[in-house]
């Protein structure tokens, strides 16, 4: 059009366009080992991002699909605790720009739907847990691998070097975060945390017990401190994990195989009354009924936080909830997500909380598979 100012954005915009091959740690079937493919990774659509993934967790709920407790479409790319670059955006993304840090968010926040708008919730009503459809909001897919089509999870999909998201479930992040930490506040420290200083709303002086130390249940733990919890009990099989949960706050740490006695009433015996507060961080149902057990019998709080196991119920009795005891659920930490996430991160960077004790192993993405079984061994 004889305007040579146009030329560089329209370069960009068609390179926007490009489908991107890159490795990806694909989930072929359930109960198999991840195997590292190429797949294509289409460019977004309006309203998406793709994203070049830098660090990524491994959290139980991944396993969870892989066991068939989370039930979800296969085959499927798994992760939603990460963080990365902006690569392009579709058209209509206005907030986010190429060359953004940004944390994917497996609970978006649309900011128009009835949880968005109230002040009691943050489950935006287009988050695909529920559902489970594995795909993006316009119902299709932007992963192709040998010429199939392949599910995302739960919005995110981030064991892949590239991923696309919707604007919706993607927060902005400070330039100077370090993205191999601050994936974390993606899932396990914010559910953590959050339940702890959000959904229970722990006060100064009560005292709390955290049922599984895994690095959410320990984010469960620093949240109670934070609060200033008296006493936080910790719980948990593995007595190896007790000395980091006494290192971030735990002022008590038990071994329900350390007594013949119901792990409640063993709690119970320890206070006197009960728990103010208990958690449930591991996805058992056994332990979400001990959890709920343990609490103060008249106002007593008790939260799950675990993801509930596909296909099983709770029997409990009823009197226990009859007394006064409240029941919660807690998803990402009943944080606003993309509200949320920016300020947890600019918090971390002004050392409010520590993120390292969280982190065991650092391993290169074709190590997989080895993760998840040092996940599944308790290390």
């Amino acid at each position: 059009c004889g305007d040579r100012q146009m030329e560089v954005p329209l370069l960009f915009s068609l390179l926007c366009l490009q489908v991107i091959k890159c490795k990806a740690a694909v989930m072929w079937e359930a109960n198999k080992p991840f195997s590292i493919e190429e797949v294509e990774v289409a460019p977004p659509k309006a309203h998406e991002v793709r994203i070049k993934i830098m660090a990524t967790g491994i959290c139980r709920s991944d396993d969870h699909v892989i066991t068939g407790a989370l039930v979800m479409p296969f085959p499927i790319i798994l992760g939603h605790e990460a963080a990365g670059v902006v690569e392009s955006v579709g058209q209509g993304v206005t907030s986010i720009k190429p060359g953004d840090k940004v944390i994917p968010l497996f609970v978006p926040q649309c900011g128009e739907c009835d949880s968005c708008l109230s002040t009691k919730g943050n489950l935006c009503s287009k988050n695909d847990i529920a559902t489970g459809a594995g795909l993006m909001p316009d119902g299709t897919t932007r992963f192709t691998c040998k010429g199939k089509a392949i599910h995302h999870f739960i919005g995110t999909s981030t064991f892949t070097e590239y991923t696309v998201v919707h604007e919706s479930a993607v927060a902005k992040i400070d330039a100077a975060a370090p993205l191999e930490k601050v994936c974390l506040i993606g899932c396990g420290f914010s559910t953590g945390y959050g339940a702890a200083v959000q959904t229970a709303k722990v006060e100064p002086g009560s005292t709390c017990a955290v049922f599984g130390l895994g690095g959410v249940g320990l984010s469960v733990v620093m949240g109670c401190k934070a609060a200033g919890a008296s006493r936080i009990i910790a719980v948990d099989i593995n007595s190896d994990k007790f000395a980091k949960a006494k290192e971030l706050g735990a002022t008590d740490c038990v071994n329900p195989k350390d007594f013949k006695e119901p792990i409640h009433q063993v709690l119970i015996k320890m206070t006197g009354r009960g728990v103010d507060y208990s958690f449930e961080v591991i996805g058992r149902t056994e332990t979400m009924a001990a959890a709920l057990a343990c609490c103060q019998y008249n106002y007593g709080v008790s939260v799950i936080v675990g993801v509930p196991p596909a296909a099983q119920n709770i029997t409990f009795d009823p009197m226990l909830l009859f007394t006064g005891r409240t029941w919660k659920g807690s998803v990402f930490g009943g944080w606003k997500s993309k509200d949320s996430v920016p300020k947890l991160v600019a918090d971390y960077l002004k050392k409010k909380f520590v993120l390292d004790p969280l982190i065991t192993h650092t391993l290169p993405f074709t190590e997989i598979n080895e993760g998840f079984d040092l996940l599944r061994t308790g290390k």
